[in-house]
């Protein structure tokens, strides 16, 4: 009897709930409600987006043309076989004259560059600007005096995580494609893939050619430009980053002053990271901010009064939570005015003043080494505080650095490395580019070097 009563109950429950799960959906009430659709945002920005072709000619050398008995079976090295390398991406228009920007690494090194546009049209492209630091690059139309459809930035510090966002490229080269999605996360820092971490995390599908696009908000204007994703099988896993807004437009800005290189605040300051350990040891709650680690003589930090020891923990009223995101909202900010950053000392919190300008740049003297030896392909300049800032290296670094490699050079296939610097060669120190370039043109059956690389010292020697 209770069994029953029990049952008679729960029907009655599950009779009286049932409406109020109903509440929860409803009928659309008009026909305009079932035609909700992105697509006049797309219709919008697709004009704006493209697609990006790249390519390079590599010679294909045969190892035994370097020994003369061989030479005649293989050819001399003028007549080697060429093979052409591609590489596809996507950009996006942020100019009417013709100005796209895209990843860097979709046309590094490349001989040509051709762009494609929504309507089916190509244009040959040049390089205005290549920035690796944020893996960017900016390119021009050839030969076109029109005005195209471009895209306006949007000011990316204002995204949320739960924005919905479009994804527009041309992934796998079937043409150009939209996929939505929202904002997974922002502030991401442990990508690993530019020296400006500080990502926007999305799960709108991103897949290789997508490289380049545009990340777009609900407004229409480019939120990011698509550059990464994680995956383990190569396709789409819903995890992909996109380079903020802000930065492109930094970028974006020095192409059009007309410079081949980004202008940036330099802060003349070494930043580590908050460990637990140290978070302890200052007596903090957290282990947030960016420690001063180390401060340059004549700096604008030191010129701020910033201090060793010093915890850096907002810039500009914006929360520093580690040395990247500090790394990320310094380099965003306008070259010729101050930036106010607060930072904790002995307990208190101390505002300061940072003037915004450039590194240094005197007596850089790039060199690119071709002489037959471990150097010939290695590009290495002096140590200005703009090449250090530039490879993170102490500022007060002195001597020549390793600051490109050629693909198939000698000094890649030994294995040196960009940010290496050289000490000495045969005992023969090394203090500016000249010093190398000599010492790499003499004739030599052993070559001992002593190198520095991530702090270490290393001896190495190697053949003639």
């Amino acid at each position: 009897m209770n069994s029953i009563r029990s049952f008679a109950l729960l029907l009655v429950a599950a009779v009286i709930a049932t409406p109020a799960l109903a509440q929860d959906r409803r009928v659309p009430s008009s026909g305009a409600e079932l035609r909700l659709s992105y697509a006049p945002i797309v219709q919008r920005v697709q004009p704006a987006v493209v697609n990006v072709y790249a390519a390079k000619t590599v010679q294909n050398r045969n190892p035994l043309l370097d020994d003369p008995m061989f030479r005649r079976f293989f050819g001399v090295p003028g007549q080697q076989p060429e093979q052409m390398q591609r590489s596809l991406g996507s950009g996006v228009m942020v100019d009417a004259s013709g100005l796209v920007v895209t990843n860097n690494h979709v046309i590094e090194g490349a001989d040509q560059v051709k762009v494609s546009l929504a309507d089916k049209r190509e244009f040959e492209a040049e390089i205005v600007l290549k920035d690796s630091r944020t893996d960017l690059a900016v390119l021009r139309l050839k030969d076109t005096k029109e005005k195209f459809a471009t895209l306006d930035f949007a000011n990316s510090d204002e995204l949320l995580v739960g924005d919905v966002v479009l994804a527009i490229g041309n992934p796998f080269g079937v043409g150009q494609t939209v996929t939505h999605g929202i904002i997974s996360a922002l502030a991401r820092t442990q990508v690993g893939i530019t020296d400006y971490q500080f990502f926007i995390q999305t799960d709108a599908a991103i897949n290789p050619g997508n490289s380049g696009g545009a990340l777009v908000d609900m407004t229409g204007k480019l939120a990011g430009i698509n550059t990464a994703i994680f995956s383990r099988s190569g396709g789409s896993q819903g995890i992909g980053f996109a380079i903020p807004a802000n930065m492109v437009r930094v970028v974006v800005a020095s192409a059009k002053g007309g410079g081949k290189a980004v202008k940036r605040p330099w802060l003349g300051a070494r930043l580590q990271a908050v460990t637990p350990e140290i978070a302890e040891t200052l007596g903090l709650k957290l282990p947030n901010g960016a420690l001063v680690a180390n401060v340059a003589p004549n700096s604008p930090a030191a010129r701020a009064g910033l201090k060793l020891s010093d915890l850096i923990v907002a810039i500009e009223g914006q929360a520093i939570d580690d040395p990247n995101a500090f790394d990320y909202r310094f380099a965003t900010r306008p070259l010729g005015g101050n930036a106010q950053i607060d930072v904790q000392r002995a307990g208190k919190t101390v505002k300061l003043t940072v003037p915004l300008e450039t590194a240094p740049d005197t007596n850089r003297d790039e060199i690119t080494l071709s002489a037959r030896s471990p150097f010939q392909g290695a590009k290495v300049a002096n140590i200005s505080p703009a090449v250090a800032d530039e490879l993170h290296l102490d500022s007060q670094t002195e001597g020549v650095v390793v600051i490109d490699l050629e693909d198939g050079g000698t000094a890649a296939s030994v294995g040196f490395q960009k940010g290496d610097i050289i000490l000495a060669v045969n005992n023969q120190k090394i203090a500016k580019t000249s010093d190398l370039d000599k010492a790499s043109k003499t004739a030599s059956r052993l070559w001992r070097i002593t190198v520095v690389r991530g702090g270490q010292q290393i001896n190495v020697t190697l053949g003639g």
